[in-house]
């Protein structure tokens, strides 16, 4: 009978990515955080104990202190996990990357199934940029690949109508929230101008200086995009 070797064992001298950890119950967090802590753990019926090395990256959509506030994630586990954050806003407060992930998607999914889609209409990549995508890039995922598949020519033919009907908008619901929305409304009003006496900085009455450490801090980018780059066209060797 062949042995079967667990995730971290496997992962020895590597990288193990968990997905959702907020998901992830109590009493495996106990475990999970013995093996961040001890890097060791014992096999399902072994008594003898292994050392691994191994680093880990996990996401989740979730606010962890939140689940911590009600008791449903472990604050130990958390900050032994809270080692280098990376914080990555919605698609919809970054749509500079949509472009780029529907070319990628198409190309990956008209090779699977054998297409070749060489142009994306540019009233689809306007609706693409306006939709909020509230399920980010999993939902801009799905919608690519059911457009793949009932597209029959070489240019995309993506269901629009599900974009115009879907009520996406997502209303901001923390302090944080309404404050970006607030700055990006601001911002997006003036045309993208910071600074001067008519500048979003004047409007909001803030020195130029902070209000620029505010759009880091918030992930505010220009989002107007150049209608250059709704055209697309590809070279058949990308999709071979």
């Amino acid at each position: 009978m062949t042995r079967k070797i667990g995730r971290f064992e496997a992962a020895d001298g590597g990288t193990l990515f968990l997905d959702e950890i907020g998901d992830m119950p109590l009493e495996l967090q106990a475990k999970l955080l013995r093996v961040l802590q001890e890097q060791e753990f014992e096999r399902l019926g072994s008594p003898s104990t292994l050392r691994v090395n191994v680093r880990v990256v996990a996401a989740t959509n979730q606010d962890l202190n939140d689940l911590i506030f009600q008791k449903q994630f472990r604050s130990d586990l958390y900050y032994r996990l809270h080692v280098f954050p990376i914080t990555i806003p919605p698609l919809r407060h970054r749509r500079e990357d949509i472009p780029l992930l529907v070319a990628y998607f198409v190309s990956i999914y008209a090779q699977r199934m054998n297409k070749r889609i060489e142009k994306i209409p540019s009233e689809a990549m306007e609706a693409l940029l306006r939709h909020d995508w509230p399920g980010n890039i999993r939902e801009l995922q799905n919608f690519i690949e059911r457009a793949v598949i009932l597209t029959t020519g070489c240019i995309l033919n993506p269901q629009l109508s599900e974009l115009l009907t879907s009520k996406s908008r997502v209303k901001p619901t923390t302090l944080k929230d309404c404050e970006r929305e607030h700055i990006l409304k601001t911002v997006q009003e003036t045309n993208w101008v910071i600074g001067g006496p008519h500048g979003a900085a004047a409007r909001l009455g803030l020195p130029r200086s902070t209000l620029m450490y505010r759009l880091r801090k918030l992930a505010i980018v220009n989002e107007r995009p150049s209608t250059a780059s709704y055209h697309w066209k590809w070279d058949h060797t990308l999709l071979a």
